[in-house]
């Protein structure tokens, strides 16, 4: 027989057998009982605060709580928007955490970040506190040796896997495309909350997963990314948050996972917990010292701080694409749609990918049409510094409705742009010498995207960026975050596409405060400057180009003709930035083609073919 033939057999054998394949009730009792057996319980502390170290961070939102009355809630709230910054939190969190720490996550490596977060955990539980981690399957540690390790490190720590792919922890690439054909609903719905709450007191929500790329410890591709921490009342709904997902149906224990379940059985005595190996010890080093440092703490952390007061945050339910028809199960999906909706006269909106869901075309369409329209100031990547390219060629599709129907000024940004490379250059300098070259190899086969299921199993492998017409280290953004009319602000895990309205799950907070408004705005603003972004505005072409081009943009497929409405824009030296609105653009700015930076590859390529064709999967992208 062919082996195509064999190949599609196997494939027909796995999805009509696989999801049949759960572990017997037997099997898990015997695992857990491996697991009690073989957990330490000793601790390393006896004190009752469980030898947690002072934390100024943990300290305001304590007493942010006690000040807190219903009528009048009381929060401290920091913008993490500097990467570094963003580390440290974690890490004196978890370093001061007495009771509880609860960790959720889309993404989690075993590069240093990941490492140095979970054996920051494992410390914790080892101290008394009671640590529950729960981690989208699909991108999410992925070894059933760990595992097995995680499953017996110690009898504080537990973790539990969102949405398993056919029961198992490590998903082969015959159950990934028999997920696809077999059970696409399910198998496509993940969960992309993040949260560390510490003490049901202070947490950390936003964009950043467990990876070196979200913290710019990658040594050639890494995220603008945000986080805020947020400390008082508003923890008690991330907490019933956390308490729905863990408790909810899809969240399995590892002793119900099938690879993870045969290794404890299979196995006479479960691993130790192995010391962590870190690529970079010194940045390491670095980091953990910062999070004992008084004043380090106190200059990039505490001093940023505001004291506030009503602070919301929002959750979708693990339910959402389960029982689509239960409004509530779109809770923050509906809310941030509200926030947007009621704009007057400006919304700053900052997403990696801009491909809008209808409810959210619907929206700007209605704002465009008012009285007296709101500007519509958008941060996104250009195809230059986005991983996800295929989820770029809907976006590029559209944007003639972007420009004019709904107004947006969009702002791409360039894959070596000076702010995030300025901000990374000390940290840069202190790192020492690059890793081998073996070492960088190992950086790129690392998973390294958020995006949908096309394509994205296998990791950064499929999923780098294209390559581009200048070397040198490059920069991607990530952050998702929307200020409306100066007055509240959202930071969160939503792209506003799609996906997020309707498949994943998604969190964030919503801020009150127009102080923090002000500095969200500052921050995307400042992703949109000449030196960090490109401007899309409508290109010069003759009216025939332009009706040639309408025809083709309307087509759901063979949409082929090149020359689009807009094309991206460059900055002239000497010249005043402007909006494309202003009848001087034109003088100060030159035109750069639609796909600045990018060198003839097979990405560019499939960025026109998706254009063309693809415009019916954006849903899933």
């Amino acid at each position: 027989m062919h082996p195509r033939w064999i190949a599609l057999a196997a494939l027909l054998v796995a999805i009509l057998v696989l999801p049949g394949c759960s572990v017997s009730p037997t099997r898990i009792r015997r695992a857990d009982a491996v697991v009690a057996a073989a957990t330490p319980h000793e601790l390393d502390c006896d004190r009752p605060d469980r030898c947690a170290i002072d934390s100024p961070l943990l300290d305001a939102a304590r007493q942010a709580m006690s000040d807190s009355t219903p009528e009048q809630p009381v929060h401290v709230v920091t913008l993490l928007n500097d990467s570094e910054a963003a580390m440290v939190a974690r890490l004196n969190l978890i370093r001061a955490a007495q009771h509880t720490i609860d960790v959720q996550t889309y993404i989690w490596d075993q590069d240093d970040a990941g490492q140095l977060v979970l054996n920051e955990l494992l410390r914790a539980a080892r101290r008394g506190v009671k640590v529950r981690i729960l981690a989208d399957q699909l991108f999410s540690f992925g070894d059933p040796v760990l595992l097995e390790r995680l499953a017996t490190a110690h009898a504080n720590l537990e973790v539990r896997l969102y949405n398993p792919t056919f029961d198992e922890a490590q998903t082969s690439v015959a159950e990934f495309t028999a997920g696809i054909v077999c059970c696409f609903m399910k198998f496509n719905q993940r969960m992309h909350n993040k949260l560390l709450l510490v003490d049901d007191t202070i947490g950390i929500t936003g964009g950043r997963n467990y990876q070196d790329r979200y913290f710019d410890w990658d040594d050639e591709f890494d995220y603008l990314d945000r986080d805020v921490m947020v400390g008082g009342p508003a923890a008690h709904a991330m907490a019933t948050s956390f308490e729905t997902f863990w408790n909810h149906k899809r969240s399995a224990p590892l002793t119900h996972l099938r690879d993870v379940n045969r290794h404890l059985l299979d196995s006479d005595d479960p691993p130790p917990w192995p010391a962590p190996h870190y690529a970079h010890p010194q940045r390491v080093a670095r980091v953990i010292e910062e999070a004992e440092d008084d004043d380090w703490l106190d200059d990039a952390l505490v001093s940023e701080t505001l004291r506030t007061g009503r602070v919301d945050y929002f959750s979708d339910l693990p339910s959402k694409t389960t029982q689509p028809d239960k409004r509530s199960a779109h809770e923050f999906t509906a809310h941030v749609m509200r926030m947007v909706g009621a704009a007057q006269h400006e919304v700053v909106l900052q997403t990696p990918y801009l491909v809008l869901s209808k409810p959210a075309q619907e929206i700007f369409s209605r704002l465009r049409q008012g009285e007296t329209p709101p500007r519509i100031i958008v941060s996104t990547n250009s195809l230059a510094s986005t991983d996800a390219f295929a989820v770029y060629a809907i976006s590029y599709k559209h944007r003639k409705r972007y420009l004019k129907e709904y107004g947006f000024e969009i702002y791409e940004m360039k894959p070596q742009a000076a702010g995030p490379a300025e901000d990374n250059a000390d940290a840069a300098a202190d790192e020492g010498p690059a890793p081998s070259a073996l070492a960088g190899t190992k950086a790129k086969n690392r998973i390294g995207n958020e995006r949908g299921l096309l394509g994205s199993r296998g990791g950064a492998r499929r999923n780098r960026p294209a390559p581009l017409t200048t070397a040198g280290r490059r920069f991607g953004l990530h952050a998702k975050s929307i200020v409306v009319d100066d007055d509240f602000a959202m930071v969160g895990s939503h792209n506003f596409d799609p996906r997020s309205d309707h498949y994943n799950t998604e969190a964030g907070v919503i801020v009150y405060d127009a102080r923090f408004a002000s500095e969200l705005r500052d921050s995307i603003l400042r992703d949109t400057q000449p030196e960090n972004a490109w401007v899309v505005a409508p290109r010069q072409q003759s009216s025939l180009s332009m009706a040639i081009g309408d025809f083709s943009a309307s087509l759901p497929i063979f949409d082929l003709w090149p020359y689009r409405y807009a094309t991206s824009y460059e900055l002239k030296a000497g010249c005043t930035p402007m909006r494309p609105s202003d009848p001087a653009f034109l003088s100060c700015y030159t035109p750069v083609g639609d796909f600045p930076n990018v060198a003839i590859s097979s990405k560019l390529i499939y960025t026109r073919l998706i254009t063309a064709f693809g415009a019916g999967v954006k849903g899933i992208l």
